[in-house]
C-alpha cells in the first residue's frame, strides 16, 4: 500500500466550503482508503491506498461532491515525491519563519510564461523557486500584500494548486512517514 498526501483546496476558509475533518475521514475510510489521517481543519490528508496518486485524486474529488456536495480541486502527492519537495527546499538559507515560507503543489508544470510572471511579480525582498510541480515562495514581509501570493492564491496560474505553509510541509511529511 503507497501512502499519500491529499490536499484539498479552499476548504474551511472562513464560512464556505465547510468540511468536519472526522467526517472526511469517515468517508474515506468508508470509500476503501486506508489508515487515514488528518492534520489541521485546511484539507491535508494522509492516506494509504493501492491506487496510483491520479485515481485517488479523482476518487476523493468525487467523494467530496457526493458526501458534501462541494466541487473541491486536489491535488495528490505519495510520501516519497512529498520528501523530495523537503528536501529539496532551495530557500533553507533565507525563509527563517516557516509560516511565511510557502510551498504551492501543482496539478503540473507551469507553462513557461506563467513562470516569468510569476518571477516579476515577487517583491525585492521575497523569493520564488519554480521546480517541476512545486513553487516555493518566501514572502518575508507576509501575504497580506505580496502580489506573488496574489497570482500563486488565485485561479490565474491555469492549473490546479495550493499552497501550504513550510510548518505543514513538514508536519504533513512526518504524518505521512509513520504509517
Amino acid at each position: 500500500m503507497a501512502r499519500h498526501v491529499v490536499l484539498l483546496r479552499g476548504i474551511n476558509i472562513g464560512s464556505r466550503n465547510r468540511v468536519s475533518m472526522p467526517k472526511l475521514r469517515e468517508a474515506l475510510e468508508e470509500a476503501g482508503f486506508t489508515d487515514v489521517q488528518t492534520y489541521l481543519q485546511s484539507g491535508n490528508v494522509v492516506l494509504e491506498s493501492r491506487a496510483k496518486p491520479e485515481t485517488v485524486r479523482r476518487k476523493v474529488e468525487q467523494l467530496i461532491e457526493e458526501q458534501f456536495g462541494l466541487e473541491i480541486a486536489v491535488v495528490v502527492r505519495t510520501k516519497a515525491e512529498l520528501a523530495a519537495v523537503a528536501k529539496r527546499n532551495p530557500h533553507a538559507r533565507v525563509a527563517k519563519d516557516p509560516k511565511r515560507y510557502q510551498v504551492t503543489f501543482l496539478a503540473k508544470k507551469l507553462p513557461a510564461r506563467t513562470v516569468k510572471e510569476l518571477e516579476q511579480a515577487a517583491a525585492p525582498d521575497e523569493h520564488v523557486v519554480v521546480a517541476g510541480r512545486e513553487v516555493y515562495a518566501w514572502h518575508p514581509a507576509g501575504v497580506a500584500r505580496s502580489k506573488l501570493w496574489s497570482k500563486l492564491a488565485g485561479q490565474g496560474l491555469g492549473v490546479t494548486a495550493t499552497s501550504r505553509n513550510w510548518t505543514t510541509v513538514e508536519a504533513l511529511l512526518e504524518l505521512a512517514s509513520d504509517g
